[in-house]
């Protein structure tokens, strides 16, 4: 129950889904919660729950393709908590159009949320990350990301994260600083539940393990990412897909 305890981890979209799991468990974990997104009354929900089962945690309000937003949340973070030890970019959303139906307003704002999101939470958070001398940063990707199956935008903004992801993994990794990605198959959260019914069914058939993927299974895995279990671990991805990519 103490795998992040004396430990700070700001999560974006934390305020439904993944991210929402993520930040439970991590309290539980004795981690002080930074929970974020663009809902307040979602994201005061999750704070609730944290904290009346003895957590600490806040809510900030974070547009992650602001760079103002990104700025303000670290020094709300720091000022709230004295530190950040780990950054959990988890906020994300698709567009499920094919490209000859994908818009340059709809592209861009696939990657600017997904991909753009992901940039600017590491470079807002690095600074705090370094003061602490060690940190972990865990970009949410996705198997979109390694496939050709699915929609240009999204799948394009996913892969944009993996290369992303080792890219400063080695920059900063003599500076203490971890950096890893998730890349989840089917999951079961809202966006998820937005998908047509058929493409879904279509998923789940081909999952070798028979199911959808739950919240807590990614939460779990970027557990290990952001504790110290992981301490040797930078640069790699952790594909979460009840084993789908290995058919």
């Amino acid at each position: 129950m103490n795998r992040l305890s004396g430990k700070v981890a700001l999560i974006s979209g934390s305020t439904s889904g993944m991210g929402a799991e993520e930040a439970k468990l991590f309290a539980r974990e004795g981690a002080k919660i930074v929970v974020t997104g663009i809902s307040k009354e979602q994201g005061l929900k999750v704070v609730d729950e944290i904290n009346s089962r003895g957590g600490e945690s806040l809510f900030i309000k974070l547009d992650v393709s602001s760079e103002d937003d990104w700025i303000a949340a670290i020094r709300a973070t720091q000022e709230a908590f004295g530190g950040l030890n780990i950054l959990v970019n988890n906020a994300g959303i698709i567009e499920r159009y094919s490209l000859n139906d994908t818009t340059i307003l709809s592209w861009r704002r696939v990657m600017e949320v997904n991909s753009m999101g992901v940039f600017l939470g590491c470079k807002a958070a690095m600074p705090a990350l370094i003061k602490e001398d060690k940190g972990s940063i865990v970009n949410i990707a996705s198997i979109s990301g390694m496939v050709g199956v699915g929609y240009p935008a999204y799948n394009a903004s996913k892969g944009a994260i993996r290369a992303f992801t080792k890219i400063i993994a080695m920059e900063y990794a003599q500076m203490g600083i971890r950096v890893n990605c998730i890349n989840p198959g089917s999951i079961e959260t809202p966006m998820f539940d937005t998908a047509e019914t058929d493409v879904a069914a279509q998923r789940v058939g081909r999952i070798p393990m028979g199911r959808v993927g739950q919240p807590i299974d990614v939460a779990f895995g970027a557990l290990f990412l952001a504790s110290d279990e992981s301490s040797f671990i930078t640069g790699t991805e952790l594909v979460i897909d009840g084993g789908l990519t290995a058919c």
